[in-house]
Parts: C-alpha cells; sequence; structure tokens
C-alpha cells in the first residue's frame, strides 16, 4: 500500500463521515428544540410555539433522513477501506454499534413515525412524549458512537495481545478519559449548527416580509442558545486540550507546531508549518504562552514533534484545522453576542436589524457545519498515523485497493456529496421562503 493510497483512504472516510456528522449534529439539535417548542406551547398555550415546531420539524425530517442515508457509505467503507479494523477492535467496536443501531431502531422506528405524522391522532401531552423519546433515542445512539470515538482516542479498559483488543473492563471502556469532553464537544456543534441554522433562515425570511410571533420567537430561543454554547465551548475545548496533551502529545506539539524539545515553548498564533525544515515561516507568536498545552515526559520536560521519529501527524492539517475551528467559533461568539446587543431593546425582532447585519447573520447559517468540519478533521488527521491511538496503526488496517479506484470513488463522492448539499441548500431556502402547508383538523388537534 503506497502512501498516497492510504491518504486517498483517509480523506475519502473523512468526507464521507463528515457528511454524516453534519446531519446527525443538526438532527440531535433539532429534535430538543422541537421539543422545547412543544413544550412551551403545552404550558403557554400560545399558537406561535406550535406554528414553530410545525415549521421545524419539517427540517428536522430532512436531517434524520440524510443522516441516516450519510451512515450507509460510512458502514461500507469501514469494511472496504480498513477491512482489518474490526479484526483488531471488534470486541470493543461490535457491541458499541451494535447497541447504537439497536438504538436507533427501538427508538426511533417505534417513535419517529408518531412524531411526524402521528400529531393529529394523539393527545398533545402524548405527542410531546412522543418527541421526548425521539430525542433521547438519538442522543442515546450518538452516546455510543461517541463512546467508541473517544476509546480510540483513548485506549483504556482493554488489552492489546497478539495485535488484537480483548475486552476487560467495560466501564472504563465506555466512559474513558475522552468521553466527556468529546461528547460535550459535538452535544454543543449540534446545539451551535441548529442555533446558526435557524438565525439565518429567520433573518432571510424577514428580508422578504414582516416576522410573526412565531419567528420572533425563533430568533429569541436560537440566540439564546447560540450565545450560552458559544461560551460553554470555549470551556469544553480547554478541558479537551488539556487531555489530549496527556494522552496525545504528538497531536498537541503539531497543534503548536512545537518542532524541537527543549526550544521556548511559545504559542504560535498563526504560521505557515514547513513540515521538511521543521519550521514555520511568517510565524505570530505569544511568547511562552504554550507551556500548559503541551506534553510532558516522565522528567516534566516539553515533548517536541523531533521524539516522534516518523510517527508524528501532518503538522500543517492539525494545525490549521484547529485554528480554523477557533475562528469559526471566535465568529460565532462576535455574531451571537453583538445581535443580542442589537435587538434586546426591540423585542429580539429581528426585522429591526439594519438589512447588512440581517446578511450576515444569513451568511452564518451553515457556520456550524463549518465548525463540525474542522473538528472532525482535527481529531481524524490529528490522530494519524494511528487508528487507535498509540497502538493500532492506519497502514496495518487500510485495504489493498488501486489509488486509479480510489481517486475515481473520491471524485464520484466529492460530486454526489457537493450536488445533495446545493439541493438541500435550495430546498431550505424554498420552504424559508413559502412556509409549511396547513395541516387539515381532525378530532379538534391540528
Amino acid at each position: 500500500m503506497t502512501n498516497s493510497a492510504l491518504w486517498l483512504s483517509l480523506t475519502q472516510f473523512y468526507l464521507s463521515l463528515g457528511f454524516m456528522v453534519l446531519f446527525a449534529a443538526l438532527e440531535l439539535g433539532l429534535s430538543w428544540v422541537l421539543l422545547y417548542f412543544k413544550v412551551r406551547g403545552l404550558w403557554t398555550g400560545q399558537p406561535a410555539w406550535t406554528a414553530a415546531y410545525r415549521f421545524w420539524v419539517r427540517i428536522f425530517a430532512l436531517t434524520f433522513f440524510l443522516a441516516l442515508a450519510s451512515s450507509m457509505p460510512v458502514l461500507i467503507q469501514l469494511g472496504a477501506l480498513w477491512p482489518s479494523l474490526m479484526g483488531k477492535i471488534g470486541e470493543v467496536a461490535g457491541p458499541l454499534l451494535a447497541a447504537a443501531i439497536l438504538t436507533i431502531f427501538v427508538f426511533k422506528s417505534c417513535f419517529l413515525g408518531a412524531m411526524l405524522f402521528g400529531q393529529r391522532y394523539v393527545s398533545e401531552r402524548v405527542h410531546a412524549l412522543i418527541v421526548f423519546m425521539v430525542a433521547a433515542g438519538g442522543s442515546l445512539a450518538a452516546f455510543w458512537v461517541l463512546a467508541l470515538q473517544s476509546w480510540m482516542q483513548t485506549p483504556t479498559g482493554a488489552s492489546l495481545l497478539d495485535g488484537k483488543y480483548y475486552t476487560g473492563n467495560w466501564i472504563h471502556i465506555i466512559f474513558n478519559p475522552a468521553l466527556a469532553w468529546y461528547a460535550a464537544q459535538f452535544a454543543l456543534l449540534a446545539a451551535l449548527a441548529t442555533a446558526f441554522l435557524m438565525l439565518g433562515i429567520v433573518a432571510g425570511q424577514t428580508l422578504r416580509r414582516p416576522s410573526d410571533e412565531s419567528e420572533r420567537q425563533v430568533f429569541k430561543t436560537a440566540l439564546a442558545i447560540a450565545m450560552v454554547c458559544v461560551v460553554l465551548q470555549a470551556g469544553a475545548g480547554v478541558g479537551s486540550q488539556y487531555t489530549m496533551s496527556r494522552y496525545q502529545p504528538a497531536r498537541m506539539a503539531a497543534t503548536d507546531a512545537y518542532w524541537r524539545t527543549g526550544s521556548p515553548a511559545d504559542l504560535v498564533l498563526f504560521a505557515w508549518p514547513d513540515q521538511a525544515t521543521s519550521s514555520n515561516r511568517a510565524a505570530w507568536v505569544w511568547h511562552d504562552a504554550a507551556r500548559r498545552w503541551l506534553g510532558r515526559d516522565g522528567k516534566g520536560s516539553l515533548l517536541g514533534l523531533d521524539r516522534y521519529a516518523g510517527m508524528d501527524p501532518p503538522v500543517a492539517l492539525t494545525f490549521w484545522s484547529f485554528r480554523l475551528m477557533l475562528l469559526v467559533g471566535l465568529a460565532m461568539a462576535v455574531v451571537s453576542w453583538l445581535t443580542f446587543w442589537r435587538v434586546r431593546g426591540k423585542q429580539y425582532d429581528p426585522g429591526g436589524l439594519s438589512r447588512r447585519w440581517r446578511r450576515v447573520l444569513m451568511a452564518m447559517t451553515f457556520s456550524g457545519w463549518a465548525a463540525c468540519a474542522s473538528g472532525l478533521g482535527y481529531a481524524v488527521f490529528g490522530l494519524y498515523p494511528y487508528a487507535v491511538n498509540g497502538t493500532v496503526t492506519l497502514r496495518e488496517i487500510v485495504g489493498d485497493v488501486d489509488p486509479d479506484i480510489l481517486w475515481t470513488g473520491f471524485a464520484a463522492y466529492l460530486v454526489f456529496y457537493g450536488v445533495l448539499l446545493w439541493g438541500v441548500r435550495r430546498l431550505l431556502g424554498h420552504v424559508a421562503r413559502y412556509g409549511v402547508v396547513p395541516v387539515a383538523r381532525r378530532r379538534g388537534r391540528a
């Protein structure tokens, strides 16, 4: 297996996995927002909350089916591109993946149909309970996948014998050191992706007509979610970096482009890392500010990339994916808090914002997706050359696939996902412009 074929396999898998994560994050975030709309509608009796639920449940259904459909290529590529992976970690990964699939079928097969099509046949309280079950089921399914992903980053609770992992303590496997931070970051990213999607769509609607009460309530809810979660995401990111400095010091050295052990621990804000010369071109640094983020050896000395002898991750990819994630998060923080400052005296009516600022909100509609893509890239490429941190390498599990086939598959996936994203954008624009068709009443319920 050539190095180019290995990278093509990894990039193709990242593309498919990233597409699935984008819609899985929106599905998770929207499920809990819809539950909030249902509860507020029951609590206050205001029809604006019911109207908000009816509008956004259509978008939730779209994200659910796309997330489910996009998981199929991931499962196929898991076996085609990495055929030896399950043979090495099957005792750990098999039960966790089975739990995730079982959770999806039990919760979503039983309750999703009733949520989407049964509102006219049950009471509002029962329907709210159904919405809760769908949201809880989606969260539980995501939990099992995150448990597996975080275990691959910090493998604990299992023993590696003759190149194969054997389970030991399931509590340590599931609740590994990285799980809490990975789960928190994914949940907050899902909330932020949902919030900015809602802000962008409502802002776009107000460019065509005055906002109604339902849209104002949606805008206020989304703004509150964005403001709170962007702050919590910063805290989760700090905790995650501290954990990675202990378990993945090579990634942290690549994140800071810290090349030589013993050199000053400057925090490199921006630079062009040159792996060939082990240097940073046009670097902007904060002197001696990276000491707390870098890994240390048993003597307490900071670990540079020169200590890993070719087993370090791609520095430029790791370096820039992390900074792209930070830049998107900073943009989210600035836009959300400035929007709050501008609408707090206007009853949170987005129509009170200037047209230019509403276009800024529209430009941020898919910023949550950019954050998800860069965060996933940081997790996937920062772990290189390992599939399971420190033990199982990608070269051990990659399949023997001809590079020409990999190029063809990569190009086909790229075109397919690009067309699909374009279609989703057009469909969201159509829904935002024309709204939803009123549902006929039956037995006194809409």
